[in-house]
C-alpha cells in the first residue's frame, strides 16, 4: 500500500493538499500526448503525485514511464510562472470519493509521433489508450487541473484558454496541518507555502523575529487546501504585518531535500515560493503570538543576521544575488 493510501485509510475522503509532476509530451507537429484514464475514461496529460522525498524531475520521468512505456531525455521543468501550478480550481473529486487540491510542477519534452508505437503502460490500468491530439481539437479532459496545464501550450501558439469548470467553494480547515502532522505519525510529506520579499524606500528587506528560537525569517507561511502561492503570501503577509501588497510577483522556487525538517515531530520536505511584494500598503505593526519583532535589514547586515533555518538562508542569499 503507498503512502498516500495508507494515509487515506485513516484520514477518509476529507481534501487533501497534493503534489503532483504532470508531463507534457509534444511531436513534431506541435500535437499533444494525451492518456484515456482508467478512473473516469477521460483525457488528461500524464503525471501524478510525487512519493515522499521525491526529486520533481525523477517524479516526472517515473509517471511518464509508467502510464506510457515511454522516456524523453529532454523533460524540462516549465519555470515558477509555467510550471507551478494552484489555487482552488485545482479540485478534484475522484470515483471513489477521495478530494484532492493539487500544488502541480509541469515538465515539457517533446518525442518523434512514431514514438507511440512503442508505448507499453504499465498493468496497472490507470492508461486504457494513449493519443496524439492537437491542441486545437481536445478530447474530453478529466479536471481543471488537465485544462491548467494544457492552457500553457494553448498559450504559446495564440489558442484561447479552456475554461475553468465550476468548482464547490473552498471550505477552511484551520485544524488541516495540525491533524496531518499526527496522523502521519513521522513519515515523510511535502509542505508547500509562500514566502514574500518586501523591501522599504531603502531597499532594505524586511524580517520577522520568532520568540520561540530568537532566530529571523521571512514573512510567510503554509498553504491551506485549495489557496494558490499568490493568496497564501497575501495572507501570511496581512496576518503577519499588517501590510497588503497590490500585486505579488513569482520569483523562485525552493525545494529539494536540504529543506527538509522537523516540526513537532514530523517530517516535512518544504517546498517553498518566494513572491515579491510591490505596491504595499499600511503600516508596519509589532507582530503578535509566535512573532516578537518586525525590522528591515540592509543587505550589508544580513550575513550577520541569525536566521531559521536552510530554507531561510537559502531565500536570502537568492535575494542578496538578486539585489
Amino acid at each position: 500500500m503507498s503512502d498516500l493510501m495508507k494515509l487515506r485509510a485513516v484520514w477518509g475522503n476529507r481534501p487533501l493538499l497534493g503534489v503532483a509532476a504532470g508531463v507534457l509530451i509534444q511531436n513534431e507537429r506541435g500535437e499533444v500526448l494525451l492518456q484515456k484514464r482508467g478512473d473516469d475514461g477521460l483525457w488528461g496529460e500524464p503525471g501524478g503525485g510525487l512519493d515522499p522525498g521525491e526529486a520533481f524531475l525523477a517524479a516526472a520521468q517515473r509517471e511518464l514511464k509508467e502510464e506510457t512505456g515511454l522516456e524523453c531525455g529532454n523533460l524540462t521543468w516549465l519555470g515558477v510562472h509555467d510550471g507551478l501550478t494552484s489555487g482552488p480550481d485545482l479540485y478534484t473529486r475522484y470515483p471513489n470519493g477521495h478530494e484532492l487540491y493539487l500544488v502541480g510542477t509541469l515538465f515539457h519534452g517533446t518525442l518523434p509521433a512514431d514514438a507511440l508505437a512503442h508505448a507499453q503502460p504499465d498493468d496497472s490500468g490507470e492508461t486504457l489508450e494513449l493519443r496524439w491530439c492537437a491542441l486545437d481539437d481536445l478530447p474530453p479532459l478529466s479536471s481543471n487541473i488537465n485544462r491548467t496545464s494544457l492552457n500553457v501550450l494553448r498559450r504559446r501558439v495564440g489558442l484561447p484558454e479552456l475554461p475553468m469548470q465550476p468548482q464547490p467553494p473552498r471550505q477552511p480547515d484551520p485544524t488541516y496541518w495540525a491533524d496531518l502532522g499526527r496522523l502521519l505519525g513521522g513519515r515523510l510529506w511535502f509542505m508547500p507555502g509562500s514566502s514574500v520579499l518586501v523591501t522599504d524606500e531603502a531597499g532594505r528587506l524586511l524580517l520577522l523575529r520568532h520568540k520561540a528560537t530568537d532566530q529571523w525569517t521571512l514573512p510567510g507561511g503554509k498553504l491551506e487546501p485549495g489557496e494558490s502561492f499568490e493568496e497564501c503570501a497575501a495572507r501570511e503577509l496581512l496576518e503577519e504585518t499588517g501590510l497588503r501588497a497590490r500585486r505579488l510577483e513569482r520569483l523562485h522556487l525552493l525545494a529539494g531535500p536540504e529543506l527538509r525538517f522537523q516540526q513537532q515531530g514530523q517530517t516535512w520536505d518544504s517546498l517553498g515560493l518566494l513572491l515579491r511584494a510591490s505596491d504595499v500598503s499600511g503600516e508596519l505593526r509589532p507582530p503578535a503570538g509566535e512573532l516578537s519583532e518586525a525590522r528591515y535589514f540592509a543587505p550589508d547586515e544580513l550575513p550577520g543576521v541569525d536566521v531559521l533555518g536552510t530554507y531561510t538562508r537559502q531565500a536570502l542569499a537568492f535575494w542578496l544575488g538578486q539585489s
